[in-house]
C-alpha cells in the first residue's frame, strides 16, 4: 500500500511539473517569419499576465534603406501613428489547454487589421510556435521560432 501511494505521488508530481513547463513554454521571444517570402520580419516577446497571453514587438528586421523604426500609418485608433517597435500585437489570448486563442487577438501592422488568433507550441519541436490568424473560415498560419 505504501509503494502504491508513493508511486501515485511521484506520478502526480511528474505530471504537474510537465503541465507547468508546457503552460510556460510559450513565454519568451519568438522570431517571426513571413510565410510568403520566408524572410525574418521581427521578434515578438510573449508574456502571460493575469492568465492571458500578450505579445510585443521588440525588434524589426529591415532591408538596407528601409526605415529601421517605422510607425504604423495604416493602423486605426490608438495604434495609428505609433512606433511598431514596442507595439503590443498579441492581445488577451486565453489558454484552453491545448492552444491560446482570442477573437481580434493579433494585429498585423503591415495592414493595420486585427485578426482572430490561435497559437500553439509545436509538440514535436518546442522551439516552433504555430500562429494562425483568421477571419471566418479563411486563415493563414505562420511558424515562429524561439530566440535562444
Amino acid at each position: 500500500m505504501k509503494n502504491a501511494f508513493r508511486t501515485f505521488c511521484i506520478t502526480a508530481t511528474v505530471l504537474i511539473s510537465a503541465m507547468a513547463v508546457n503552460a510556460q513554454s510559450i513565454e519568451g521571444i519568438w522570431k517571426t517569419v513571413d510565410d510568403n517570402t520566408g524572410k525574418t520580419k521581427s521578434e515578438v516577446q510573449l508574456e502571460i499576465k493575469n492568465n492571458a497571453l500578450y505579445g510585443t514587438i521588440v525588434k524589426l528586421y529591415k532591408e538596407p534603406g528601409e526605415n529601421p523604426d517605422p510607425v504604423c500609418n495604416v493602423c486605426e485608433g490608438a495604434f495609428k501613428g505609433k512606433k511598431i517597435i514596442g507595439m503590443q500585437i498579441v492581445n488577451r489570448l486565453k489558454n484552453d489547454g491545448t492552444e491560446w486563442k482570442a477573437d481580434n487577438g493579433i494585429l498585423d501592422p503591415e495592414n493595420g487589421k486585427w485578426y482572430d488568433c490561435k497559437m500553439w507550441v509545436n509538440q514535436d519541436n518546442p522551439n516552433e510556435l504555430k500562429v494562425r490568424g483568421y477571419i471566418s473560415f479563411l486563415y493563414r498560419t505562420q511558424t515562429w521560432y524561439r530566440v535562444q
